[in-house]
């Protein structure tokens, strides 16, 4: 009879563990299975995972409501491949007595650089620029020159930080603003912390590196995207809610900010008739920051190393 665990990747779309060599890793561990399409229904959710003692959720798409994960006997925890758990319920998590664990900090200079890469691109107004020539076009748009501008980053962990430095080696002046500032951090990043609201009135660009709570939905909405500078930047590497997509949209269709660099949404993938999906000033990538080579095998390894220390008995990087 076969004792070992079972671990359930329940929805590897688009590809992430699939086919990694740290997989082999735990094969002495656990008896793992992998299914290469998302679920599409919570009864698919609970079918493929009925027999789990370990989910690892390679996508942030596939959400493990409290519904379900009280339909779910065996599972004793899960690790997302990544830093945002909100695709789980925490709190029935923490009922049933599931640990929750995450990656905190190994891709970090990965996604805070394609923030950057988002901020030249919306900048320089490639998208725009590259469809205008495409279709037999040679239009003037003026650009942005970004040294010298001030950079304003919300949340200042391990992908904030990041982008604090990458800003200010740029030559951009930079301001920060996180829930607990302290004098400390602040000489740390070499970045001043100031208010909420003064952050967006002066930033050039404001890149947003929050986790999704109850407290930071919607942080940026219509008053906070109004008290931003006319023709100002907003980035978000961090999740789609943090914004007021119908809000955002319409801060760009009035031509009051300059563009806007997205890569995560409130419903993944958005409709292709999303409000922010015609605004021409923005440049769009599909949840992909940390998907270099080096990104995936990070994340990879760090989830194997997560259900492995788990069940040594050692758990890790535990959120809930």
């Amino acid at each position: 009879m076969n004792n070992k665990p079972i671990i359930i990747i329940p929805g590897d779309d688009p590809p992430q563990c699939q086919g990694s060599p740290q997989l082999k890793k735990l094969e002495t561990f656990g008896e793992i299975v992998l299914y290469s399409n998302r679920p599409e229904s919570n009864q698919e959710k609970i079918e493929r995972a009925r027999d789990a003692s370990i989910l690892i959720n390679s996508r942030s798409a596939v959400k493990w409501s409290g519904e379900v994960l009280k339909a779910l006997p065996n599972l004793r925890m899960v690790t997302v491949c990544g830093i945002g758990v909100d695709a789980i319920d925490l709190t029935t998590a923490k009922a049933k007595n599931i640990l929750v664990c995450n990656i905190p900090g190994k891709t970090a200079p990965i996604v805070a650089e394609h923030a950057f890469g988002l901020m030249f691109s919306v900048a320089k107004r490639t998208a725009y620029q590259t469809a205008s020539v495409r279709a037999g076009g040679w239009s003037r748009v003026d650009n942005v020159f970004i040294q010298g501008k001030t950079l304003g980053v919300i949340g200042t962990g391990n992908i904030g930080s990041e982008m604090v430095r990458l800003g200010r080696a740029m030559g951009m002046r930079v301001v920060a603003w996180t829930y607990h500032p302290s004098g400390e951090r602040s000489a740390q990043l070499g970045a001043p912390f100031v208010e909420f609201d003064e952050l967006l009135r002066v930033s050039d660009v404001v890149s947003l590196h929050l986790k999704l709570t109850d407290l930071s939905h919607h942080v940026i909405g219509q008053k906070e995207l109004s008290l931003m500078k006319s023709g100002a930047i907003l980035i978000n590497v961090g999740r789609g809610a943090l914004v007021d997509e119908e809000a955002l949209a319409s801060a760009l269709r009035s031509g009051h900010l300059g563009g806007a660099g997205i890569d995560v949404y409130g419903i993944e993938p958005p409709q292709i008739d999303h409000p922010l999906l015609s605004c021409d000033q923005a440049v769009f990538t599909p949840h992909c920051a940390d998907m270099t080579p080096e990104g995936v095998e990070l994340l990879n390894e760090g989830v194997v190393e997560n259900v492995i220390a788990f069940l040594k008995g050692t758990p890790q990087n535990v959120v809930s």
